[in-house]
């Protein structure tokens, strides 16, 4: 500590503006009082930048040898935190107007302004004024500033003040470059004379600063801002401990991407895509993985409104200058700047995850699925990037084992010829999803059909109809265009028994289906249900009601394999009239046995009573 002259103190009264300005910034503008620190050490490393911009033309200043860092003793005994920079230093001019008072003709229009509010500031307005210094009295009730400025000639000088009327400016005997800053912490403030919480305020807004951090003689801010380096300068080991460090993850990313962007807009960043999900990625809550940084300094984590809702499991920083920030650096404003950096970050994620599903394939197969089911419900709310994005959805598919994906560029590559439609099926689980007796047809003539077995996939497919010339087409819709056999098939029902049986279906079953038809896909069920004019998939339906216990599906087509032996035993057992409650049974049976195929069956009591009956009377077991 420098030691003061025999001259006198002078004193100098804030203005009135001052100390009410003083008033709000210690009692409303900081969410968390921690903020201070953060803004002492940017004011530090500021002063730090300075000096070395100077020396790099001018070498004739105080202690130019000095090492430039920032350090930070505590004291609990006498409740103190004193941070010292060997920076550029203050003169009396700067203790005046930098720190003496808030230098702006525009305070005073501020305070009018706060005074005809009544409420909450304009955080624009506020952010015009320098006053991140002052952001320490909400935890201290004395602060001291001894400084000397880096001219040769310059003069050590302490400015003081409790923050309330006035402040005092004294010259002192320092001889080192650079300034100190003592916090006379408040009596219930002691936890920042606290050397880990002291650390641990360090390590979370200022741990990429330009310049070193020492707290009690240790090193804080040891890792480095990667993000500010060549590509060529950094290495594996060094994004995978960075990686580490930002995301808490003690795997190594699955991949990285670098971008530095100079123009209209200028930011960098260094983003990390995980190797698996993380613990609740799926719930609203979730906190996105990046985080904002104005200059190195540490502004927002979880900073939403730099990516899309869909790529929330990115992790990393990004850094700007171009931000405008309040007076705390906690909130970003709603920004053009902000808007424009999503754009970019959004075209160079879609770009690098396109490069990997051409040149990695396994490991953007690795990517999808940890990610795939919430990376498609983008689809739902981003539009200038929609057809990229389809490029990059995966499926599961008849064509492939358990586990293994196809695009749709490859599903059109292996169609058949004449083929006009790519077929697919909404299911809870691909084995849900191959024993699905719509799919007979389809493996019957290998062609092949998507299986959509994430729950997103019902919300998606009306979001993409096409992919190029092809529709995508439910195998449960009723209007697919299939190839028929037109030549009689042996053992098949006439034309007359066929439409016999098939308005006992419609009579027996009246309104509780649209229609009753023969079937051209069924070859080893005797009957299915199939998708309407107006309906949805079944899967799609059991969504809807999922989120809405009120809702009720459309009315399903019942198809009939009239090659079944089940249908054919209908047929000869209707030519006698003695057996028209056996077929009205079994008609029924039939029916519900197609709804509990799909999963909307919501009365199995009747369906096992009836299914029990008809137990009993094969049996021969009535008693």
């Amino acid at each position: 500590m420098s030691e003061t002259k025999q001259s006198t103190a002078e004193t100098f009264e804030f203005r009135a503006e001052m100390k009410q300005l003083l008033h709000l910034i210690i009692h409303s503008l900081y969410t968390h009082e921690e903020i201070f620190l953060r803004e002492l050490i940017s004011n530090a490393s500021d002063a730090l930048n300075k000096i070395r911009f100077r020396m790099l033309t001018d070498r004739d200043v105080v202690d130019a040898d000095a090492e430039r860092r920032i350090d930070i003793k505590l004291d609990k005994n006498t409740n103190t935190l004193i941070l010292t920079d060997t920076g550029i230093g203050m003169s009396r001019d700067d203790l005046m107007s930098k720190i003496g008072t808030v230098a702006s003709s525009g305070t005073v229009d501020f305070v009018t302004e706060l005074k005809k509010k009544g409420g909450p500031v304009d955080a624009q307005l506020i952010g015009q004024f320098g006053v991140g210094f002052y952001s320490a009295y909400m935890v201290a009730d004395e602060i001291t500033i001894d400084t000397r400025h880096a001219d040769p000639d310059s003069q050590g000088l302490r400015w003081a003040s409790d923050g309330t009327g006035s402040f005092t400016i004294e010259e002192t005997d320092r001889t080192e470059r650079g300034t100190t800053i003592t916090l006379h912490l408040k009596e219930d403030k002691g936890e920042f004379a606290e050397e880990w919480r002291v650390k641990q305020i360090i390590k979370k807004y200022s741990n990429f600063v330009d310049f070193s951090i020492h707290v009690e003689g240790e090193e804080v801010n040891t890792v480095d801002a990667l993000w500010h380096k060549s590509k060529t300068d950094v290495t594996e080991e060094q994004l995978t401990e960075f990686y580490k460090f930002v995301s808490g993850d003690f795997e190594e990313p699955l991949g990285h991407l670098q971008v530095n962007i100079e123009g209209r807009i200028s930011f960098k960043s260094l983003l990390f895509i995980p190797k698996k999900a993380p613990r609740g990625l799926y719930q609203e809550d979730y906190n996105y993985g990046v985080h904002l940084y104005s200059t190195k300094v540490f502004i927002q984590d979880d900073a939403k409104n730099l990516l899309p809702e869909y790529a929330r499991f990115v992790k990393g920083v990004v850094d700007t200058e171009d931000l405008p920030l309040n007076v705390s650096r906690e909130v970003t404003q709603a920004s053009p700047v902000l808007a424009k950096i999503r754009k970019v970050l959004t075209t160079k994620i879609l770009g690098m995850l396109k490069e990997w599903s051409v040149e990695e394939s396994d490991r953007y197969d690795t990517f999808f699925r940890e990610f795939g089911a919430l990376f498609k419900s983008g689809l739902q709310t981003e539009f200038e990037h929609r057809d990229e994005m389809i490029e990059l959805f995966r499926f599961e598919s008849t064509a492939k084992d358990a586990g293994d994906y196809v695009s749709l560029e490859q599903y059109v590559d292996r169609m058949q010829s004449g083929q006009k439609e790519i077929y697919y099926v909404l299911a809870e689980s691909r084995t849900g999803a191959e024993l699905n007796p719509n799919l007979e047809y389809f493996k019957a003539n290998d062609l092949e059909v998507l299986l959509m077995v994430e729950p997103v996939d019902a919300f998606i497919v009306p979001g993409m109809p096409k992919y190029k010339d092809f529709e995508l087409k439910s195998v449960e819709t009723a209007d697919l265009d299939l190839q028929k056999d037109k030549k009689k098939k042996k053992g098949a029902p006439t034309k007359q028994a066929s439409k016999k049986i098939i308005d006992r279906f419609k009579s027996i079953l009246a309104d509780r289906v649209e229609d009753v038809k023969a079937s051209d896909r069924l070859v080893d069920s005797a009957a299915t249900l199939v998708v309407g004019k107006a309906g949805m998939d079944s899967q799609m339906e059991r969504m809807m009601k999922m989120m809405d216990e009120n809702f009720e599906g459309s009315k399903k087509v019942l198809e009939l394999n009239l090659q079944h032996t089940l249908i054919k035993n209908l047929i000869a057992l209707g030519k006698d009239e003695k057996n028209d409650g056996l077929i009205e049974t079994a008609v029924l049976q039939i029916f519900e046995g197609a709804m509990l195929a799909e999963g909307s069956l919501t009365t199995p009591q009747e369906f096992v009573r009836r299914m029990t009956d008809i137990m009993i009377e094969a049996t021969g077991k009535d008693n």
